[in-house]
């Protein structure tokens, strides 16, 4: 799959695709039936499929002290989109001149202009240009004033409400890891990097590799039943994991504390994909390492027994 960035200077071997438009976080059942409807037009108009989505977030430059709503990293976005067919990604960078564009200067300057696109795709609900004042009807007059085809996804919903980055992040936040995955399509995940801490989990037999949320969406504070894959391995390895900041030891910062079960290697500076499964309990504070020990072995007991399903 092809990645480029912004919407200037696209070599011409990159054009005329018929893309799905929008900002993918997540890559949901909602994302993934706008692709489907991009697919079928790219079929028709004999076009490659892609992808034109916004870096950074729309809702990350409008609001930069947003508390953190990312349901996930672009590699991993990336990945899923390739595995569903997309063969081009363009990047459009959402800065001051992509935010004041009128719903016209869009359709122009980027679209017809930088992408040269054959057709494009959105959800009925897509708004577009400076204070979100397109709708998916000046979409499509404005596309055809250039030629370019477009067609529109009916809003998807699991049966009991529309399929949103919004109901997911809500589902994440009230830690309903199974709601979360029916509404993404699989487990939700989390990128990152083993960073060091202080070794405390060493000390009572539980080792941790430890993870920086960034601007992950925060799950409900607690323990998880989840799945940990290493970068460069197709392993998937069962694991007991921690969201909070540890009151039993007098933490105050929040972090990803993952054990990973029957393992014994170095992680540290490995890059780490954890899948999440089940929420087995909410934080608490124990009375003191000994308590908390005994704790810890019986949520990794109840994470293998509950992954051994998977």
């Amino acid at each position: 799959m092809q990645v480029l960035s912004g919407h200037k200077d696209v070599p011409k071997s990159a054009r005329g695709a018929v893309i799905a438009l929008g900002n993918f976080d997540g890559v949901h059942a909602g994302h993934r039936a706008v692709i489907e409807t991009a697919r079928a037009l790219a079929s028709r108009l004999n076009a490659p499929l892609g992808v034109a989505l916004f870096e950074p977030h729309p809702r990350r430059y409008f609001a930069p002290d947003a508390r953190p709503f990312r349901l996930m990293s672009p590699r991993c976005r990336n990945e899923t989109l390739s595995e569903l067919g997309v063969q081009r990604v363009h990047a459009l960078s959402f800065d001051r001149a992509m935010a004041a564009m009128t719903p016209s200067q869009f359709v122009q300057s980027v679209l017809n202009d930088g992408l040269g696109v054959a057709g494009v795709v959105t959800g009925e609900d897509f708004n577009f240009g400076v204070g979100r004042t397109g709708s998916i009807s000046d979409l499509q007059t404005l596309c055809a004033g250039h030629g370019i085809a477009t067609d529109f996804a009916r809003l998807h919903s699991n049966g009991v409400d529309k399929v949103s980055s919004t109901r997911i992040r809500k589902a994440i936040h009230d830690g309903d890891m199974s709601a979360a995955a029916e509404l993404l399509g699989q487990p939700w995940s989390v990128d990152g990097r083993v960073i060091r801490g202080d070794q405390r989990g060493r000390t009572i037999g539980f080792p941790t590799a430890n993870i920086d949320l960034t601007d992950y969406v925060r799950p409900d504070y607690g323990v998880y039943a989840v799945m940990v894959r290493i970068a460069g391995s197709d392993d998937r390895l069962p694991a007991v994991a921690n969201i909070g900041k540890r009151p039993t030891i007098g933490g105050d910062t929040e972090l990803l504390e993952v054990h990973v079960l029957d393992f014994s290697g170095d992680l540290y500076d490995r890059e780490l994909r954890i899948e999440f499964y089940d929420h087995l309990r909410r934080e608490q504070k124990f009375d003191g390492l000994e308590a908390l020990k005994a704790q810890i072995a019986a949520d990794a007991a109840a994470a293998k027994q509950c992954l051994a399903q998977v």
